[in-house]
């Protein structure tokens, strides 16, 4: 058993950040950080106050037992961290143009992100969390599809809230499979957090994010959060979401924006964590998830840059 609310699952990858804005042929020098959208979202609930459990794969190699003590640096339980002596741990590149905006080059054929397993988190466990949250990169492989399509529908089964964010990287799936393998998932999730590219590739009715949001909860989810970059974010939320049905915008705050990467996975984690504390307001959850963003962007790198929930209040007061 267990006194964590929330189980996240999904990668643990190391991004290696340049130097200075440019294309990765011209960069020379790149810092090593810590990352994965899911072991974002993970540290970022430990720093705000709400440490869940964490199931990801990362390799028995020396990239493997860096993130592994990052992640025990930060307080979350290694219990579901697997280390995976078949398989090494992923590898991003990310380069950022002069306005902050980043792109990513992978290097994870066969590492132990794609070699998850249906089963490892036993019911027990599942029926002692509140919610479950999963990141969409390990649905592009079939092994790891198997395992978070069966976690999905797992804790859906005994009854938890179930959150996805497709995290959408088009050179990870294979051609026309992300509509079809994603929007099947929906089914089984009850907030989805996307970005209008992400709700595109899903192939939705509709011609703006406000009217994607609105298609998207046909399809499952009684909640879906847009994130809008430096516009802020939307919520469409059903009768049959907690907050019951809503529909919200935020404009999101003003910032001197250092790096974006991870600021999708900054909101994400004040979402959860708002809802995890029982906020039972669209409109405030909104407010608090652009405001974990924010700070994200002050300061370089994804997981360094995660804020503290002090850091967050601060920034909604001096706004």
């Amino acid at each position: 058993m267990t006194d964590h609310h929330v189980l996240v699952a999904g990668e643990t990858l190391v991004d290696f950040l340049p130097t200075r804005p440019g294309p990765l042929s011209t960069v020379e020098t790149f810092d090593r950080r810590p990352g994965g959208a899911p072991a974002n979202v993970a540290v970022g609930l430990a720093r705000l106050g709400h440490t869940p459990l964490f199931w990801t794969r990362v390799g028995a190699d020396q990239f493997g037992a860096f993130l592994a003590d990052t992640l025990a640096d930060e307080g979350v339980p290694g219990r579901f961290v697997e280390r995976d002596s078949g398989a090494k741990t992923t590898l991003a590149f990310v380069t950022h143009d002069e306005s902050g905006d980043r792109a990513f080059t992978f290097y994870r054929d066969g590492i132990a992100d794609t070699r998850f397993e249906p089963g490892t988190v036993p019911d027990d466990t599942l029926a002692a969390v509140d919610r479950v949250v999963c990141g969409g990169v390990p649905l592009a492989t079939g092994r790891s599809r198997a395992a978070m399509r069966d976690l999905l529908e797992r804790a859906r089964a005994a009854g938890e809230e179930t959150w996805f964010d497709p995290n959408y990287r088009p050179e990870l799936w294979p051609a026309d499979d992300f509509g079809d393998v994603v929007g099947g998932a929906l089914a089984h999730v009850d907030v989805l957090k996307a970005t209008e590219r992400e709700l595109r590739a899903l192939d939705l009715a509709g011609d703006s994010p406000r009217e994607f949001s609105t298609a998207a909860t046909g399809r499952g989810p009684h909640t879906v959060l847009v994130t809008l970059g430096g516009d802020g974010a939307l919520a469409d939320a059903t009768a049959d979401a907690p907050w019951g049905p809503a529909t919200v915008e935020h404009g999101g705050y003003d910032v001197d924006v250092v790096d974006t990467t991870g600021a999708g996975d900054a909101f994400f984690a004040g979402a959860v964590a708002r809802a995890t504390a029982g906020d039972d307001s669209l409109e405030s959850v909104l407010s608090y998830a652009n405001a974990v963003a924010a700070v994200a962007t002050t300061a370089r790198g994804a997981m360094a840059a995660l804020p503290s929930h002090e850091a967050v209040v601060a920034m909604q007061d001096s706004a």
